[in-house]
């Protein structure tokens, strides 16, 4: 008998695959037999090029701190998927943005403006749009969107990347609600990857201790080893989102 990812009808969609999760999220599940619609500010060299994912991986680059343009985004993604054979078709909202890392105080209009919009605006926008031209079909549908710890611990320096990540929870939240009872519902939930050995990790690192108070902390973290990896977080996420799973709680890599 023939599994999902053995007949290839299940299509992800998922933003920041240039890099860190995002990569490794498209690498296995493309390795499952599976379609990729990758969303990056640049390319993704490493998929694009890979003779072994033909035909099985697109992607688009564009800058989700633009808003404007997401619905038509959503609107060309979909085109591309053959979505009255598609068994699943899903939403991963990986992309976010770690600066600034300074005090409130210190952080510019445009800087609270383009981190809120890559990490919070854009998420929300991508998952309502991509509801509404989905609701039409009979497929499975599911959104996952990528949190973190930061999303309940407040930190200095954090305010703008804490507050997106918390609003992102919230989000899920309400958003499932609306879902419960409609006959074709989506699927939403939220999934704290932990600490994760990226290049937002890597930037937080390296601060100095009077631009950003907390960078001793995560020097520490990363020279103890106590870092995942993006490959292991993404296998996990991946075991997690086949599940059904009550959107009010978000999933936490150390869960079993």
């Amino acid at each position: 008998m023939e599994t999902e990812t053995e007949t290839g009808r299940r299509h992800f969609i998922i933003t920041g695959t240039s890099k860190g999760i995002g990569l490794q999220l498209a690498k296995l599940l493309l390795a499952k037999g599976d379609y990729v619609y990758g969303i990056s500010r640049g390319r993704s060299d490493l998929l694009e090029s890979s003779e072994e994912w033909s035909g099985r991986y697109s992607h688009v680059q564009y800058d989700l701190a633009d808003l404007t343009g997401i619905d038509d985004l959503v609107t060309r993604l979909l085109d591309e998927i053959p979505s009255q054979e598609a068994d699943c078709i899903g939403l991963i909202n990986n992309a976010a943005m770690l600066e600034p890392l300074r005090p409130i105080d210190q952080c510019s209009a445009a800087e609270i403006s383009q981190s809120l919009n890559i990490s919070l605006a854009a998420p929300m926008i991508l998952s309502s749009s991509f509801i509404q031209q989905t609701n039409h079909l009979s497929a499975r549908r599911k959104i996952v969107n990528v949190s973190s710890g930061s999303a309940s611990y407040p930190a200095p320096s954090m305010a703008v990347y804490c507050t997106s990540k918390a609003g992102m929870n919230m989000f899920t939240q309400c958003v499932s609600l609306e879902q419960t009872g409609r006959q074709s519902s989506v699927e939403i939930i939220a999934f704290d990857p932990g600490m994760v050995d990226t290049e937002l990790q890597a930037v937080a690192r390296g601060k100095s201790a009077e631009e950003f108070a907390l960078a001793g902390m995560f020097n520490q973290v990363y020279e103890a080893g106590q870092l995942r990896s993006p490959r292991d977080v993404a296998m996990q996420l991946i075991e997690r989102m086949d599940a059904q799973s009550d959107a009010s709680h978000v999933i936490h890599t150390m869960e079993s």
